[in-house]
């Protein structure tokens, strides 16, 4: 039995792979525009673990697998023996004989990864607090649908450096792209904790809008991610000049896209001018998290397939 290919982080995969990726997704989101169906991992079970809550991470992939031709169990660790203490190395050997991939959406990498090394099958980051390589997965190829290549690019990256940020940083080191990071002083980027070996592709800047100075994507993320709330207050006062509004907007390249990996608080990380403006494109980002993950599930399960 061959050990499965993971996507705990996203240079899991190489350019090559994820430009394949891309190119399924083309296909996969064309035929699903045609309602032609396409059932390639008809009769293959998707399990979904969930510890933290989604409302994007469990639609996009209990939809997409089954537009597949298969079907997608939800779990919650509230509602099983994951939530009762049972060693994760146990539930891996067990779930991961009833199913033909794991989604899971978790705190620690450390959980996710010492899930995949006792499963079976596949396994894919739903979002941990260190990466969200999916999230990335579908930005990209939002970008690219909509301007072209993102190599040599800029991408600003506005706000708290958290896991979001750091699978930005990852894949420019991948895709040969820059970022732009501009965080509050006390929330700068943590190499380490970011999984960075160099540093070619990243700028820190302390005002965002030098960082935002001819991007050619601005993005940005709420100010408090799941599991910090207890920061909320400290966090508004920290960044309330980390805001991505028209005028920083009008800094970047005139072409630039604003992405925002939703939910989104108006009126904090973003105006309503901007995210609801022509500039924007979240709802294509958001529905863009279904088509490339259908691309990953395939390729995950079936390696590369040309048709």
């Amino acid at each position: 039995m061959n050990a499965p290919r993971h996507f705990l982080q996203f240079r899991d995969l190489a350019l090559e792979e994820l430009e394949h990726l891309f190119a399924r997704t083309r296909v996969i989101k064309e035929r699903f525009k045609r309602y032609e169906r396409y059932w390639p991992l008809a009769d293959r079970t998707l399990v979904m673990i969930f510890e933290k809550a989604s409302t994007r991470t469990r639609l996009s992939f209990e939809a997409g697998m089954q537009q597949l031709g298969g079907s997608a169990i939800f779990l919650s660790t509230k509602d099983s023996q994951l939530g009762r203490g049972e060693p994760v190395e146990d539930a891996a050997q067990v779930i991961s004989r009833m199913c033909d991939a794991v989604m899971i959406r978790t705190f620690e990498q450390s959980i996710i990864e010492r899930f995949a090394r006792s499963s079976r099958v596949p396994v894919i980051n739903g979002l941990t607090n260190e990466y969200h390589p999916c999230q990335i997965l579908a930005d990209i190829f939002t970008y690219v649908e909509h301007r072209g290549s993102i190599r040599g690019r800029t991408v600003a990256w506005i706000g708290d450096s958290n896991n979001v940020c750091n699978t930005w940083l990852q894949a420019a080191e991948v895709f040969g792209f820059n970022v732009h990071v501009s965080t509050p002083p006390g929330y700068e980027v943590e190499p380490e904790r970011a999984g960075l070996y160099r540093t070619d592709h990243y700028e820190q800047f302390a005002d965002p809008m030098d960082a935002a100075r001819g991007a050619h994507l601005v993005t940005t993320d709420v100010w408090t991610s799941m599991g910090f709330e207890s920061e909320n207050e400290t966090r508004r006062r920290a960044f309330a000049d980390w805001q991505v509004d028209v005028e920083m907007m009008r800094a970047a390249q005139p072409d630039a896209l604003f992405m925002h990996c939703l939910p989104a608080h108006r009126g904090e990380e973003v105006t309503a001018e901007v995210i609801d403006g022509p500039r924007s494109v979240v709802w294509d980002e958001a529905e863009n998290r279904m088509h490339t993950q259908k691309a990953l599930l395939e390729f995950l399960l079936l390696g590369k397939v040309n048709d």
